[in-house]
């Protein structure tokens, strides 16, 4: 038997048509170390709980009444805060002894029924019953945590889906190549779009979904941009070789300056200060934290500098991070290395290096060896309660 308010959540749903549906994560009840406790809402369907749309650089309010399960009021704000790496919303305020923004909240399943532009009704299910009964009434199923019921019809979009077409809408738009910087900040704003929120996800699957992303937004485009060149008659040979020399070298010069924004995103994220590429630096590391003031600053503690190489390969490059930086002997590369030898580790180790390399890739380094091998969730940690 269905509880009287999940009863009363169907019906509302089906008489006004809209219904946003999300399961609750440790990110939205502040268990995560994020500091900002309240619900994240789907960047993809604003126009359901706010007139502000998702403009970079702005930071806009919106105050709304919502009621909840229990008959509580409360004067809430949804908040679009698009300034510096966030890009999200966010609905907060919920007075004290609020009681559904505590650990134990984890998994339930928030339904938000916009009532009017600044009136909604509000539940939060924790019973499979309920959780599964209001599902398949409403015909939805969440993916990555969310699903929508929207003009009374279930919408129903995978990640996959939502980032492929964004990609060609992004491509068909393109008449020339974007720069590297261009296309890490699209990739980013269409994995905003097509998932909850990057902030959502740890370091090391947004290194990983970012670069992979990357790749795919730059192959649509490069078959745009490209197919009048290579359809065409060359002249001989040399022309020839020529274009695919040029193809080559922009897929090369890519892949690594993609990788490169992507970390300096990360570590922008996570409020570590650092330079990118700094030039007064013996070697020219990629990365020096916390910059290149306290590099040259013999005072400063040599346990808070942190030389950083970012290499998509390392298997031979790797050598090439201990010219960089001489002060530091232990260095660090981040690298999506496919997995190394345990001699090569062996020798890495004994060279003072530390590979970080994203989660979801360890699985391919040999578990027997003898080098620190870091995921990036790990590094960002450590660097931030050596430098704090």
């Amino acid at each position: 038997m269905l509880s009287p308010p999940c009863e009363k959540a169907i019906n509302e749903a089906l008489e006004y048509g809209n219904a946003i549906l999300k399961f609750l994560s440790p990110n939205d009840v502040g268990i995560t170390g994020s500091h900002q406790c309240g619900f994240y809402l789907p960047k993809s369907v604003w126009k359901m709980y706010t007139p502000h749309a998702p403009e970079r650089g702005r930071l806009d309010k919106h105050n709304v009444i919502i009621t909840w399960p229990d008959g509580r009021e409360t004067k809430s704000v949804i908040t679009w805060y698009g300034q510096r790496t966030r890009s999200e919303y966010r609905l907060t305020r919920f007075g004290r002894d609020f009681p559904y923004l505590t650990a134990d909240s984890v998994g339930d399943l928030l339904v938000l029924i916009p009532i009017s532009s600044a009136e909604f009704h509000a539940y939060v299910f924790d019973l499979d019953d309920d959780i599964d009964a209001i599902l398949t009434v409403l015909g939805v199923e969440p993916f990555e945590r969310w699903g929508i019921f929207h003009n009374g019809v279930a919408e129903i979009e995978s990640q996959d889906e939502c980032v492929d077409r964004k990609t060609k809408e992004f491509a068909g738009q393109i008449t020339s190549f974007p720069d590297g910087d261009a296309f890490s900040r699209e990739t980013r704003r269409i994995l905003e779009e097509c998932l909850v929120a990057l902030s959502e996800l740890s370091a090391d699957d947004v290194l990983m979904k970012c670069y992979d992303t990357e790749y795919q937004l730059f192959r649509v485009v490069e078959r745009r941009v490209c197919q009048p060149e290579i359809v065409r008659p060359f002249r001989n040979i040399e022309d020839f070789l020529k274009t695919a020399s040029s193809i080559m070298n922009r897929r090369k010069s890519r892949a690594g300056r993609s990788l490169e924004n992507h970390v300096d995103y990360l570590l922008t994220r996570a409020a570590i200060p650092h330079q990118m590429r700094p030039t007064t630096i013996d070697g020219r590391p990629d990365v020096i934290i916390p910059s290149e003031e306290a590099y040259h600053d013999q005072s400063y503690p040599i346990d808070k500098l942190f030389v950083v190489g970012i290499k998509t390969t390392c298997k031979d490059r790797w050598r090439q991070v201990l010219n960089e930086g001489r002060r530091i002997t232990r260095k660090h590369i981040v690298t999506i290395q496919q997995g190394i030898s345990s001699n090569q580790l062996s020798e890495m180790n004994t060279a003072g290096v530390t590979l970080v390399v994203p989660r979801s890739l360890h699985r391919v380094y040999p578990s027997n060896n003898p080098a620190t091998l870091l995921n990036f969730q790990e590094f960002i940690d450590s660097v931030k309660r050596k430098i704090e």
